[in-house]
């Protein structure tokens, strides 16, 4: 009872709390209300299902059977409504997902350092950490009850239809998310009471089970979004057949879990880093400084972990996209919606060289990091020339004169960067690039004294030379070979990319062993420039996150749900790609604006004041902590 007497005692916890039931009983309202008003006129009937060809008796209605009704809102349009707050509402859905996530990896690492101090700072971080999630937690509850609500009276006849054919997930939906908000209150409110070593084990396990419900929530909404993109479970008519596994399972489901799941973890990063940022510039002492750019660091790591095998991730996507409609993989990635993949393919280009800047920034902290900076320019150098085949597109915006003085509609010689050999050797030798950059990073202040030193630098280069060599040669290969041959290729690069980095950084960190420290990591010492780069990483994962969620979204053209119930809306096109850059734009500014807000408000409505973290901080400056950390 003392838990619940606390969780209430506050005003905006109870707010909070009182928001999060009031969403899951509209979202439990809604799907009785849909299943109620259902009209099966065929039930049991038998059919087969559309993409796994299986037999089953019809129990629910067709997608032609909802009525085409769409009501407006005065003087807005209800595509960019239903855009603006979907996009909220993702944004702050990742960032939830992400921040317990944070705070275990913290508070683990915490449990698992010998020394107090830096246990103190890992547990004081991953506390704070999760009070911005709890407060998020409820804006996101807020923004998801708006959406339903435009949703329902805006698209009736499209949500009447998904409404009556998840029926039977709409219960187990509602009970994960308030599961999600109990254990995420428990595990922050027992935080200060689970604090002997025997019970931080106890309060890990709950961190656990918040973050197991949180990616049970997030794979059942990519339910809903993979089925209006390819829908299963259904028969040609859109009747639900009684299977829920192939309901959920559709074509896209495993891809797109793990491309949401690796965005979020960057969404999350992305704003602890800008937060970080942000304190390292309003900073006035030299031990917040330090913490601050530590703070930085450690989710710059945090980022980069989720970056690397982005890639990867949206290949497999574009992919399952491919194979599913080809039509529709066309016209993403070669018909109106392309030249949005080149606008991501320059933002993620941005990240590559922010992250990599970012490092050689860093080097100011550590004593001998000067004998590095060759090196680095020399990546920076390498990591522009495969930015420039990355984002160069197949067919060039030209003119009439200038097409024919070309003689096609391709350039002969720039033109052969367009293809995705090309491009999928540009982003793998990237990867490899950024971790060698890190491993350097590594080596700065250090001096490696293994017996066979020598050998071990020599195996470590030729890793690197010959993965990257290897990853080149197949992107050339992939010109001389069919295109449905040419695919498979990227098998065979991932597995060096992953190769050259896992191996790489597992080499480096035995020669490390028993190194001699130049000099200690001296926090708070990086240059502005670097933390600005910093900066603008965090900004651009958010606009290339809002984008990519648009270019998934109108690849479904003008269906509400793929070649099944055709959106008749007066809303039904395509926007122009300056406007949809200029929307995406306003969605990433917004959010950046409300992140901010929730940090102040979380300051503001807290028991645990920063203070006692801060006081922490000067007692036990990081400077001396991470270094004690760096000689072990």
């Amino acid at each position: 009872m003392g838990y619940l007497k606390e969780l209430f005692s506050q005003p905006f916890m109870f707010i909070r709390q009182t928001f999060i039931v009031l969403f899951v009983l509209l979202i439990f309202s809604a799907g009785l209300s849909w299943a109620s008003d259902a009209d099966h006129k065929n039930f049991g009937e038998a059919g087969r299902d559309i993409f796994y060809q299986t037999p089953g008796a019809i129990d629910g209605p067709a997608a032609a059977e909802s009525p085409r009704s769409y009501s407006s809102l005065p003087f807005v349009n209800n595509r960019l409504v239903i855009w603006f707050v979907t996009q909220q509402h993702t944004y702050f859905g990742g960032f939830v997902l992400a921040l317990p996530l944070f705070s275990l990896l913290l508070e683990f690492l915490g449990v698992t350092r010998k020394q107090g101090a830096a246990r103190e700072q890992l547990d004081g971080l991953a506390h704070d950490i999760l009070r911005v999630g709890l407060l998020s937690l409820s804006i996101t509850a807020v923004l998801g009850a708006v959406m339903l609500g435009l949703f329902v009276t805006l698209y009736p006849g499209f949500m009447n239809y998904m409404g009556s054919t998840f029926k039977s997930l709409m219960p187990v939906y509602a009970a994960v998310f308030v599961s999600e908000a109990f254990l995420l209150a428990l595990y922050y409110y027992t935080w200060e009471r689970l604090q002997a070593p025997a019970a931080k084990w106890v309060h890990m396990s709950i961190g656990v089970a918040v973050n197991a419900t949180g990616v049970i929530l997030l794979m059942s909404a990519n339910a809903w979004a993979s089925f209006m993109m390819a829908p299963s479970g259904v028969d040609v008519e859109g009747h639900f057949l009684g299977n829920v596994w192939h309901l959920l399972h559709s074509p896209l489901w495993n891809p797109l879990n793990a491309h949401r799941f690796l965005a979020d973890i960057m969404s999350g990063g992305s704003v602890v880093v800008a937060y970080a940022v942000y304190r390292f510039f309003k900073s006035k002492s030299i031990e917040d400084r330090a913490y601050y750019d530590w703070v930085g660091y450690v989710f710059m790591v945090v980022m980069v972990c989720a970056l690397l095998p982005m890639p990867i991730a949206g290949y497999w996507l574009m992919r399952a996209v491919f194979e599913f409609r080809q039509h529709m993989g066309v016209t993403m990635m070669g018909g109106m919606l392309s030249w949005l993949f080149v606008l991501q393919a320059i933002t993620v280009g941005v990240l590559f060289l922010g992250i990599n800047y970012y490092i050689w920034q860093s080097l100011s902290r550590l004593q001998g990091g000067d004998r590095f900076h060759p090196y680095f320019k020399a990546i920076v150098f390498a990591l522009m020339a495969c930015f420039l085949v990355w984002f160069t597109p197949h067919t060039m915006a030209t003119s009439a004169s200038e097409m024919k003085a070309m003689g096609a509609a391709q350039h002969p010689v720039i033109g052969q960067f367009g293809v995705m050999s090309a491009k999928n050797g540009a982003i793998n030798v990237m990867i490899c690039l950024t971790a060698l950059s890190f491993i350097l990073y590594r080596r700065a202040n250090r001096i490696v004294t293994v017996a066979w030193a020598s050998w071990g630098n020599v195996l470590l280069t030729l890793l690197f030379v010959l993965g990257i060599g290897n990853i080149v040669w197949l992107a050339i290969y992939g010109f001389y070979i069919p295109a449905n041959v040419r695919v498979g290729l990227s098998t065979p690069q991932g597995v060096t990319t992953a190769t050259v980095v896992l191996g790489g950084l597992l080499l480096n960190r035995l020669l490390l062993r028993g190194s001699k420290v130049i000099g200690p990591v001296q926090w708070g010492h990086i240059t502005s420039r670097g933390m600005v780069a910093l900066l603008i990483v965090a900004a651009a994962f958010s606009w290339v996150m809002g984008l990519m969620g648009y270019i998934r979204s109108a690849g479904r053209l003008e269906w509400h749900v793929n070649e099944l119930m055709q959106d008749q809306s007066p809303w039904a096109f395509t926007p122009s790609l300056g406007f949809a850059a200029k929307m995406v734009t306003v969605n990433m500014i917004t959010f950046w604006s409300a992140v901010f807000f929730v940090f102040w408000l979380s300051r503001w409505d807290h028991r645990v004041s920063e203070q006692r973290m801060a006081q922490s901080v000067r007692s036990t400056p990081v400077v001396q902590v991470l270094s004690q950390e760096e000689s072990v």
